[in-house]
């Protein structure tokens, strides 16, 4: 299944390419919050088998009225060199623990629009990103997956000079400016993919192919993030998961490129949709 905030409501995408708004089509029984939705992810979609009315046409919503589909997580994990080719041109080596960081929950940000610019080296990362559907503690990597509600597509949009900040490297900062966690356009279901653990993944620059990999190649892929974190710590419903970017970031480039104002940012995972965003200078 496929679901998104499309008018700030919680949606459901048919196969047949139109949109149900579902407080309506449960007549209350869901609210238009998607956030809340995680709570209920096996009852809601339980509910969505039962669905037959027709819904308005999905190319009747133009891309400005879609939000972030996990808009308030409780919880935000990031994880670094999840990539061999993406660790090799960040000069370091391929991590035998998945390093893990967050982006606060103010740097989320819809699919579609602008990205103000900070001052220093502003990157891109294109991204996976998991949102949690079930409570997950001591989860086995088998299992992972059935505790995922779906996947969207992510930007792990960076400030090298403040995350490369010493004495420790400041990671959570550096990516954490308003704006640079864009999250979309859609939620899909992990049973929508052949193989949820092979999807391909990048991003284009003004039409530029910048990233382009598979999540195939992760170090560790989405299923073993999932028993590592949960290991630690209880993974709970609407949480959100960066699972790391491939190579082609501007940090790795020879000669090193950042993004500029008037640069648009293209973000997709095949199977689940593109994300489009124009830089825009700050204050």
């Amino acid at each position: 299944m496929r679901f998104a905030t499309i008018s700030g409501r919680l949606s459901l995408i048919t196969t047949s390419e139109t949109v149900i708004d579902l407080t309506r089509a449960s007549r209350g029984r869901f609210g238009p919050d998607i956030q809340d939705a995680y709570e209920r992810w096996d009852e809601l979609l339980e509910f969505c088998t039962t669905v037959t009315e027709a819904g308005i046409p999905l190319s009747d919503f133009p891309t400005t009225e879609f939000g972030n589909p996990a808009p308030r997580p409780r919880q935000v994990f990031a994880i670094g060199l999840n990539y061999a080719d993406h660790a090799a041109e960040s000069s370091f080596a391929v991590p035998e623990e998945p390093p893990v960081f967050t982006k606060f929950a103010t740097s989320l940000a819809d699919p579609y629009g602008t990205i103000t610019l900070v001052p220093g080296k502003v990157d891109w990362e294109v991204e996976l990103v998991v949102v949690i559907g079930r409570p997950a503690h001591h989860i086995a990597a088998p299992d992972a997956w059935r505790h995922v509600a779906g996947v969207a597509v992510g930007q792990d949009i960076s400030e090298r000079v403040r995350q490369q900040v010493g004495p420790a490297p400041q990671f959570s900062m550096g990516k954490s400016f308003p704006g640079f966690g864009p999250i979309g356009p859609m939620l899909v279901t992990p049973d929508e993919f052949d193989d949820p653990d092979d999807l391909e993944l990048g991003c284009l620059i003004n039409d530029e192919q910048m990233q382009q990999g598979r999540t195939a190649d992760m170090v560790f892929p989405v299923p073993e993030l999932i028993a590592r974190l949960s290991a630690i710590t209880p993974l709970l419903p609407g949480d959100v998961i960066f699972t790391g970017t491939p190579a082609g970031v501007g940090l790795g480039r020879t000669p090193q490129r950042f993004l500029s104002p008037g640069d648009e940012l293209v973000s997709y995972v095949r199977g689940i949709g593109e994300m489009r965003h124009l830089m825009v200078a700050g204050h």
